[in-house]
């Protein structure tokens, strides 16, 4: 296995991201890469603790064994997931046994080393720290059966934001997409009613636990849990706002709870009160919901200062979702100036009289749609779609898209480069493959490409690019990243700093000209980051940016001809020559042969130039993947733009001959 740059490794992992440069440096020499064979075992239950590990390729099961030997599958670990810290912190030996379920690339830390690190680096400890408490068991209860417990708590500074909709509706999607166990607990003040009862389809009488007894008493299996219908349990509980011992029976509850359930969900009271703010502290993530109406907006931005002020609450815990229940004139930008505070997503508005369990009832409109993909991200388990560069044979990814729609296959973020940003796009913004292929059309003979094509001197590029640009113009209006219907990342380069941009804000139609811009055909675009051309000259599959964005499952579509391609390709059309001379005996028809094979002119050898340097960076690129789809491309030219369908189907064959193995990692 090739092993990959530990410097951008250390930038990805979420762990040691913010680390400072010195700090990173720190890390870099007292860890190693290590390779673990599939079914290798990396350590035992109940043996000392060695080292921390962390998954960078491949993926990492953990499992328990009862007395019969049999095992009980606990977690499936991948990329930037660490593990062994509870050992390795507590002195304990492992509670679970840690296998390679493929071929795997650990960054391994060892204890001495580890203990040198935390002492030169005291806050990676209080991180750590955290996923400990997340990950720490009562073992008194029974055996350890989950890795790792999140709890949520959903919160808004006003009522009527759409709150407990949201919580109920993200933990249904919880359950459903990562297969894991899920409660909510529906918190109340002692006057108030529960709503969650009725919408989770339960009847009749019900407990309700009241966190103001002293003298109450919750177990694992009390019967103040509910178990419902959709596989999500419910858990009742009520409180007097004046009780601070509240707070102490929660987390007596929580610390119940974290033994036997993957997420927690709370439904907090819309009350700006001391110890709602306590009971907020009790979680890993906050979700604050508001209108896109300006009072609420700053209500909401006063509530996060107070939140980070007086409690000490970091930023990065804190999610900020518009619910557009209530409709305003502000555009997205002028949302985030009055908030102060990334957007995490915008929840669409729901129709009057729509289903409480949206996700379960109406799992194709838009709001259902985005508590989706934000179950999956919180869950991990979030899909990307990388397509890459390559001019026409980008085409080729209609055809990838076109089986994708059909066969439903879940993507949950898209990131493109060039001719991949194009597409990628348009896809976001709601058009489907047979849509996109009808713009094709467009090209409908060879002449029609040189339509887009406006000469200039070349001081910077043959081409001004602005007919390219009025070309995405006409079909992306003035839509920008704020209308896409997906996460979308589209990836340029600067040419200043000589690094990637990944692009998420602004106009599409000016992302995509950047991303377009191929160095030496098309003058650099001038934007307000400086200057930038075509992302493929740095990220030719963007696979880093899915990573970055939280995907775990990465789909990449390549269509960059390997060196592998040109000499079999240059074989066959040797072979071809040779024939052709046999066959006809005629050095005129020869010449007219080569003319038509042979289309080399400035275009071709600046782009076969550029396809050479992009095959070595893909292959580096591909390691973030977990199936690269590469179209035979055969036969077929890098300017034919005319011969779309041709491409497309080539696209269509490779993702139909990978289907199951595509199936196999969405459903792993």
């Amino acid at each position: 296995m090739e092993l990959v740059n530990k410097n951008s490794i250390l930038k990805e992992i979420p762990l040691f991201a913010d680390l400072s440069r010195q700090e990173q440096n720190l890390i870099k020499q007292k860890s190693a890469f290590l390779e673990f064979k599939k079914g290798q075992v990396i350590y035992e239950e109940n043996s000392p603790a060695n080292a921390f590990f962390c998954v960078i390729l491949g993926r990492v099961v953990v499992f328990t064994r009862d007395k019969q030997g049999n095992e009980t599958i606990v977690e499936y670990l991948h990329r930037g997931k660490y593990f062994g810290i509870i050992s390795l912190l507590t002195g304990e030996s492992h509670s679970v046994t840690a296998r390679a379920l493929n071929d795997c690339l650990l960054l391994v830390i060892s204890k001495e080393n580890f203990d040198i690190i935390l002492k030169r680096i005291p806050r990676l400890a209080i991180d750590l720290s955290r996923t400990l408490s997340r990950r720490l068991k009562n073992k008194g209860l029974h055996q350890k059966t989950i890795f790792e417990s999140t709890v949520i708590s959903v919160f808004s500074s006003y009522s009527q934001a759409g709150k407990s909709i949201y919580s109920l509706n993200l933990s249904l999607s919880l359950y459903k997409e990562t297969h894991k166990s899920t409660i909510i607990l529906d918190i109340c003040p002692a006057d108030s009613q529960h709503s969650l009862f009725n919408k989770l389809g339960f009847n009749g009488e019900y407990s309700i636990f009241n966190l103001s007894d002293n003298s109450a008493h919750f177990s694992g299996a009390s019967e103040f849990v509910l178990k419902s219908k959709f596989g999500l349990d419910l858990v009742c509980l009520c409180y007097k706002p004046e009780d601070e011992t509240s707070v102490r029976k929660l987390v007596e509850i929580i610390t119940h709870l974290v033994n036997d359930y993957h997420y927690i969900v709370l439904d907090l009271p819309s009350l700006m009160e001391r110890n709602v703010f306590n009971m907020l502290n009790q979680s890993d993530l906050i979700h604050i919901l508001t209108s896109p109406e300006p009072v609420d907006l700053k209500r909401t931005c006063n509530l996060i200062e107070r939140l980070k002020r007086r409690f000490k609450f970091e930023k990065a815990k804190i999610s900020i979702l518009i619910n557009e229940y209530k409709s305003a004139d502000l555009t997205s930008q002028e949302q985030l100036a009055i908030l102060n505070h990334p957007i995490f997503a915008t929840l669409p508005k729901i129709e009057f009289g729509a289903a409480d369990r949206i996700v379960l009832d109406e799992p194709d409109c838009e709001y259902a749609k985005v508590i989706r993909r934000i179950a999956r991200q919180i869950g991990e388990c979030l899909v990307g779609l990388a397509l890459g560069v390559g001019f026409a044979y980008g085409l080729c990814h209609i055809g990838v898209l076109k089986v994708i729609e059909e066969e439903k296959i879940p993507i949950d973020v898209i990131s493109g480069s060039s001719i991949g940003a194009l597409i990628a796009c348009l896809w976001a913004i709601g058009k489907n493959s047979q849509e996109i292929l009808e713009i094709t059309r467009e090209f409908k003979e060879p002449k029609y490409m040189w339509s887009l094509m406006d000469w200039t001197f070349p001081l910077l590029g043959f081409f001004k690019g602005k007919k390219l640009h009025t070309f995405f113009k006409k079909h992306l209006g003035s839509k920008t990243f704020h209308d896409v219907k997906l996460p979308l990342k589209i990836i340029a380069a600067d040419v200043k700093h000589k690094q990637p941009k990944i692009m998420d804000k602004g106009l599409l139609s000016d992302a995509i000209m950047a991303s377009c811009s191929m160095p030496g055909v098309f003058a650099p675009f001038i934007a307000q980051e400086g200057m930038l051309m075509d992302g493929g000259v740095i990220n030719p599959l963007p696979t880093e940016a899915l990573f970055k964005m939280g995907a775990r499952k990465i789909i990449a579509v390549n269509v960059t001809p390997s060196r592998e391609d040109i000499l079999r390709e240059r074989q066959k059309l040797k072979k071809d020559i040779i024939e052709e001379k046999t066959k006809k005996k005629s050095i005129f028809s020869l010449k007219r042969y080569l003319q038509s094979k042979l289309k080399t002119n400035i275009l071709s050898i600046i782009f076969s130039s550029i396809e050479v340097m992009q095959s070595e960076m893909i292959k580096k690129e591909a390691q973030l993947a977990d199936i690269v789809l590469h179209p035979g491309l055969r036969g077929i030219h890098w300017l034919e733009l005319h011969r779309a369908e041709d491409f497309a189907k080539r696209g269509e064959e490779e993702t139909r001959k990978n289907l199951d193995k595509i199936r196999q990692i969405i459903n792993e």
